[in-house]
């Protein structure tokens, strides 16, 4: 199949004085059903263009959108940027992990082993060893080492639910279990997984993120909450979204530790600072916007709007 390109220019919408930053939006081609970002070494930004089994580049200079195939019955869910320079994609579609290399445009994929079928793949980490970590919703967690081609997977503990995961500054991994109501932190040598609960039980751990200071940040998606876990105090420390009670998705924190979720239910992009304990909030232009996940470079937050088949970036000033 040929590469899809698609030309539009960025609608940007300036956001008050108060926030001091700009938000802009870039339509993708329709249907693609973006879902995860990840802005690209050389200044493009990855999405997973779920709907349509590609993997998206797009050029925030001219606003055109590249698709690549990423193969039959691709469903590509989240996408990384790996220490190789490469895009890496859970691909639930395939069941595989999927490499992109920009370089040559070639797609290689590292299937599952055979007896963890139809996983419903969803993100992935890379730890300090340059191992990649990765989650399937029905139940499973695993691992890709690049350099023999090897997949590990395993069980989760409570079945069902592993869903964010993220990597800590020591490198330490851990993971957020939707349906499973816990966190996890993976035993990065042995597989074993070790459960941790949340504050109160329901919340819906979605997606995690670690600080500089590897304390946990966790979006509460049943709740609309953000909670914070320090492993070494293995305490928590919760604050609630300021318009909603549910709809805590996405969860990405900045290189200057501000964190940074969305709200489903206030349609809006939400800026939190730590320190102030302060919310600061950038709804959409259009209704619908369902941004699924964020990531970022420094002066920039990316998502894409699955609702809207768009990428939006809010740039600090």
């Amino acid at each position: 199949m040929m590469p899809v390109v698609v030309a539009a220019l960025a609608l940007v919408l300036t956001a008050p004085p108060l926030h001091a930053a700009q938000v802009s939006y870039f339509p993708v081609p329709r249907g693609a059903g973006p879902h995860d970002v990840a802005p690209a070494p050389d200044g493009k930004v990855w999405y997973t263009a779920q709907s349509q089994g590609a993997l998206g580049i797009l050029e925030p200079k001219n606003g055109r959108a590249l698709q690549i195939p990423l193969g039959p019955d691709s469903a590509p869910h989240g996408v990384i940027v790996g220490p190789d320079r490469a895009a890496w994609i859970t691909d639930g579609g395939q069941n595989a992990i999927a490499r992109f290399d920009p370089s040559t445009n070639q797609v290689k994929l590292f299937p599952l082993p055979k007896d963890f079928p139809n996983a419903n793949l969803n993100t992935a980490t890379f730890d300090r060893k340059g191992i990649l970590w990765f989650t399937g919703q029905n139940g499973v967690y695993g691992r890709v080492d690049p350099a023999s081609g090897k997949v590990d997977a395993w069980k989760a503990p409570k079945g069902v639910g592993p869903y964010g995961i993220t990597t800590t500054p020591s490198g330490d991994v851990w993971y957020a279990s939707l349906a499973g109501d816990h966190i996890a932190k993976i035993d990065t040598v042995s597989g074993a997984a070790m459960v941790v609960a949340p504050p109160k039980a329901g919340v819906g751990p979605r997606r995690i993120w670690s600080d500089s200071k590897g304390l946990l940040w966790v979006s509460f998606w049943t709740t609309g909450e953000v909670g914070r876990y320090d492993p070494n105090t293995k305490s928590w420390k919760v604050w609630a979204l300021p318009k909603s009670g549910s709809g805590c998705y996405a969860v990405f924190v900045d290189d200057r530790d501000k964190v940074w979720l969305t709200d489903f239910t206030a349609n809006s992009i939400v800026r939190f600072d730590p320190v102030a304990e302060k919310f600061d909030s950038f709804p959409s232009d259009h209704r619908g916007a369902s941004v699924r996940q964020l990531l970022g470079r420094p002066g920039e937050v990316w998502g894409a709007e699955s609702g809207l088949d768009r990428l939006v970036v809010v740039r600090e000033e």
